[in-house]
């Protein structure tokens, strides 16, 4: 099975068009034949952008093809409620082998459930279409009140159940909930694959997952990080290996501010010039887009000390062995 991942991982590369490079219309990128040759190969997945808010409600098209455009080949809208799931399994179905949904129930959603069961029931159809490749995100959130603790709980373990059920894999949305995240999923047997998804914990707790050979996912809060025990140190002592890595950019949140002050310079001078084009042409505090991600990509690789080839094609693997993307 991984030996036919990997074969596609080099046929999406190999495949990847150049042309697009320059398919901006009359906001065509300058860039020079080495940034090209640099970027023709670069391939990354999106695995978490929240395309269904109604911040892209008018340009939804231009926003896919910018990340296309920048190299984001495929990307995971997340369904955070009923609704919300049902406009991302839509939304894959129109944009086919391009964008992937999720069905989750995010925990501050999880009243919703209570307040009107019959939902649930919509909720597990959506779960079950083909194009829907993850269960999530689901989980707790102890640091806004939303919804109530046990209602948090009553929900996730629901929804690991199904995702149990259907054999898909697990996206855990985790904030100030560990030891409790952890207690329900260890009474769980047979669980599918486990992602916790914009990760933003300490090493000490990103190490427990690892434990547990669960995946971990990061956005640009790289750029907010200021710890000396976080996300960074996660990646500069090379706790976080390749295999359980994963990127999103959590769009329209999670803006990589590559302008931050506490950001080593370092990172900064590994994020290229074509990168930072789309990054500071498109996207804002206010709304970020998937074409981020390769900035992201960059970022990580330089805090890993690594190529953004190996990063990008590292994650790529991870997210088409995972969720099955064709």
């Amino acid at each position: 099975m991984e030996q036919q991942k990997q074969k596609e991982v080099a046929v999406v590369v190999a495949a990847t068009p150049t042309t697009t490079i320059g398919a901006l219309g009359e906001e065509q990128l300058d860039i020079d034949d080495s940034m090209k040759h640099c970027f023709e190969n670069l391939i990354v997945i999106d695995v978490g952008a929240n395309l269904t808010n109604k911040k892209y409600s008018r340009d939804l098209d231009s926003v896919v093809q910018r990340a296309r455009d920048a190299g984001v080949q495929k990307l995971m809208v997340h369904g955070t409620s009923v609704k919300s799931s049902k406009e991302a399994l839509r939304l894959s179905r129109i944009y086919p082998d391009i964008i992937y949904s999720t069905a989750g129930i995010h925990p501050h959603d999880s009243k919703s459930i209570v307040e009107e069961p019959s939902t649930w029931l919509d909720f597990e159809h959506i779960a079950q279409a083909p194009e829907c490749v993850a269960v999530g995100p689901c989980g707790l959130d102890y640091q806004r009140d939303f919804s109530e603790p046990d209602v948090q709980k009553q929900i996730f373990a629901k929804q690991l159940q199904l995702a149990i059920r259907l054999n898909k894999p697990l996206l855990i949305h985790e904030r100030a909930a560990q030891n409790d995240v952890l207690e329900i999923l260890d009474k769980f047997e047979n669980l599918p694959p486990v992602i916790i998804r914009g990760f933003m914990g300490t090493a000490e707790e990103a190490l427990k997952y690892l434990d547990r050979r669960f995946y971990i996912s990061l956005t640009g809060y790289l750029c907010k990080d200021k710890s000396d025990s976080g996300v960074r140190r996660l990646l500069d002592n090379g706790t976080l290996p390749l295999d359980r890595l994963l990127v999103e950019t959590d769009a329209p949140f999670m803006y990589p501010n590559t302008r931050a002050s506490k950001l080593p310079q370092h990172v900064k001078s590994g994020i290229t010039e074509r990168s930072l084009l789309y990054l500071h042409r498109y996207c804002t505090f206010q709304r970020n887009e998937p074409c981020s991600l390769p900035a992201i990509v960059e970022m990580i690789a330089a805090f890993m000390k690594k190529t953004p080839d190996e990063v990008a094609l590292a994650t790529a693997f991870n997210a088409l062995k995972l969720f099955g993307l064709s």
